[in-house]
């Protein structure tokens, strides 16, 4: 509540203070056009710094007030609008929304397949145990991904990996999120799509073509890859910092929240049997196990089969794994017992234990499968008849654990389960993917009692389709001179024509949020360039400047994008300092397009405090303060600045 009352006691301090200073500055202006675009301004400013509405509830209602200058221009002291009625939703169409809509399609199609899952595996198993190894993994991984798709997205999808591989390895969360996260801010800067404000930044530039001097060549936009060797020196410089530096600036916190959930305790106090775990073993030469079935391995160290793998792909769920499957030498093999029963049964068959899940860490995660409860209905054609007789794992991917009927409980450690006839009313506990426990959703044989569990569908055999569109749309973009938008709505289309996502799972990837945000601070940034307000800015700012090189101009730019980035967002802060880096450019005699990258680089330079949708995400699950992302972040600020300049006139 002090927090609270806090916040507004500065909030209500700041709004008196914002409104004294514009009017200070109306009398400093050379036009009434440029002093109500300063207005403007600054309340943007002021409802972005102190979150008096919702970020993109701010963008709207300036655009609406923008809008309704048109109406009052008489009262303002204006010939017209600040912005034309006909111009206010052109956002809403442009080439940077369309597009921004079109990634976060294609990004949710490429993940529904589960190639980024894939992707995660492998960091799993060959990610070890050491910081130093994993942290250039993951965050690499993570970096390159965020470059195709928003880097908010790509930190999601890895938050898992990291609860996951921190669950194995016993490293604190708090180790491994930052550098995931700052990567993923980092790694939005590789590519023309991979951050809002590159995607916006084309746009801008036509823009503020218009307003260039006659004299003047228009600025040409970039291509795809134009700012890679940017972002990849960015990246870089990322992962070599939390390598080198991780174990000073990054904390040791969150360790409570390291051990997964054991979900098993549930079952074993509610039903009475012995808790037990997956164990991943492999078939050893001259193993008493060959030539052996699955049904007599089970049935004679009561033991369940859950995914195998025997050269030709991990089987795992309905028709998958069955009780015929003959074992051979090499087979993988994942088993669902106790860890002493597990010892027993690698001690009298030369089994090869391995000490951890490995190969089926990503099959067997708690986001793919685990333990469910199921009741048998009155009414349930399976009444009468055992898992057995209905090949239960292998038509339904059920691997029935124990039965409970009555007061009683049967097991599968007491040998029997699998041959007792269904009753109506026994509650069956399984083990089984996800994916077939919904498909069982909508069958009346059996009533699923757990329902907290991920519902997602992933659909590997769209892989191929995902991939095609992937890269006709990455020649799309590189080969001709197709828009952007164009070009990544073919992509997107295709993978919702090809069935790899549905167009409602379509609509649900987008964030509707940025959208807004996007389309509606574009009307702002018309206002800027038309009234010469940047103009007037820029002739200001170098005014003060003085004589300098070309380069503390850029660097002052660049400094500038990145606290208007801290306080705001960094859509926002381009749209309102493109014009003004173009205008700064001209008058010191420099390129123009280069300094607007330079504000659209510079806008990711969002490390100090979490106010950036990365840092937010992380924030919590990694028991992250502020204090810490000073620490961490401070000196990232710092690397990212330099490297950012030096790399921009490197390159251009």
């Amino acid at each position: 509540m002090r927090a609270i009352l806090r916040s507004l006691s500065i909030r209500n301090l700041a709004a008196p203070a914002f409104a004294v200073f514009a009017l200070g500055l109306s009398s400093l202006v050379p036009s009434v056009e440029i002093a109500w675009v300063m207005g403007f301004l600054l309340l943007t400013i002021y409802l972005f710094a102190f979150e008096v509405v919702a970020v993109d509830v701010a963008a709207l209602s300036v655009m609406v007030l923008l809008g309704l200058t048109s109406l009052f221009a008489p009262f303002m002291g204006l010939e017209t609008g600040l912005v034309p009625v006909a111009q206010l939703f052109d956002g809403f169409a442009s080439n940077a929304v369309i597009s921004i809509i079109a990634v976060m399609i294609i990004g949710a199609g490429l993940d529904k397949t589960g190639i980024m899952s894939r992707v995660a595996a492998f960091i799993m198993r060959v990610g070890g145990s050491g910081e130093s190894r994993i942290i250039p993994l993951i965050s690499g991984t993570v970096g390159v991904i965020s470059s195709f798709m928003q880097n908010v997205g790509a930190a999601a999808l890895f938050l898992p990996v990291v609860s996951r591989i921190c669950a194995r390895t016993k490293l604190p969360m708090s180790r491994l999120l930052m550098p995931m996260g700052f990567c993923a801010i980092l790694g939005g800067t590789i590519t023309m799509v991979g951050s809002s404000p590159l995607i916006l930044l084309n746009d801008l530039i036509l823009t503020s073509n218009q307003s260039l001097p006659q004299d003047m060549p228009p600025m040409q936009t970039f291509r795809l890859f134009d700012v890679a060797p940017i972002g990849i020196a960015l990246l870089a410089t990322g992962i070599v910092y939390f390598v080198l530096a991780g174990r000073f600036v990054l904390p040791s916190r969150g360790t409570d929240k390291i051990e997964a959930k054991d979900t098993m305790s549930y079952y074993a106090e509610t039903y009475g049997f012995n808790q037990f775990l997956v164990h991943e073993f492999a078939v050893a030469q001259g193993s008493s196990l060959i030539g052996t079935s699955v049904d007599e391995m089970e049935h004679h160290w009561h033991v369940r089969v859950v995914a195998i793998d025997k050269g030709d792909g991990i089987r795992v769920g309905a028709a998958g794994v069955d009780r015929s499957i003959s074992i051979e030498a090499g087979t993988l093999i994942a088993l669902l017992t106790t860890r002493e029963n597990f010892q027993t049964f690698t001690a009298e068959t030369a089994a090869k234990a391995k000490p951890e899940v490995q190969v089926f860490s990503e099959a067997l995660s708690q986001s793919k499968a685990g333990i469910a409860e199921i009741v048998i209905p009155p009414g349930s054609n399976l009444i009468g008849k055992s898992a057995r007789d209905v090949w239960m794992r292998k038509v339904y991917g059920l691997s029935l654990l124990a039965i409970h009927r009555g007061d009683e409980t049967l097991t599968y450690e007491t040998g029997g389960v699998r041959d007792l006839p269904f009753k109506p009313g026994d509650t069956l506990v399984v083990h089984t993917t996800w994916v077939d426990l919904a498909r069982l959703e909508q069958n009346r044989d059996f009533v699923i009692v757990t329902t907290e569990y991920p519902h997602e569908e992933l659909r590997p055999h769209k892989v191929p389709m995902a991939l095609l569109f992937f890269i006709i749309t990455l020649g799309l973009v590189l080969l001709t001179d197709l828009r952007l938008s164009v070009a990544l709505l073919t992509g997107a289309l295709g993978m919702v024509l090809s069935g790899v996502i549905s167009i409602d799972e379509a609509y649900e990837a987008v964030s509707w949020k940025t959208v807004f945000l996007l389309a509606s601070l574009i009307p702002l940034g018309l206002a800027v360039e038309s009234t010469g307000t940047a103009a007037w800015i820029a002739d200001q700012t170098l005014a003060a400047l003085g004589d300098v090189p070309i380069w503390v101009i850029q660097a002052a730019l660049a400094i500038l994008a990145t606290f208007f980035t801290l306080v705001m967002s960094n859509v926002g802060a381009t749209v309102l300092l493109v014009p003004l880096a173009v205008n700064m450019a001209i008058g010191a005699g420099a390129n123009p397009a280069v300094f607007a990258l330079t504000v659209a680089i510079a806008t990711s330079n969002s490390f100090l405090i979490p106010t950036h949708q990365v840092n937010a995400l992380i924030m919590g699950p990694g028991g992250y303060r502020v204090p810490d992302y000073m620490r961490a972040g401070g000196i990232m600020t710092l690397l990212f600045l330099l490297v950012s300049l030096t790399m921009l006139n490197l390159v251009f």
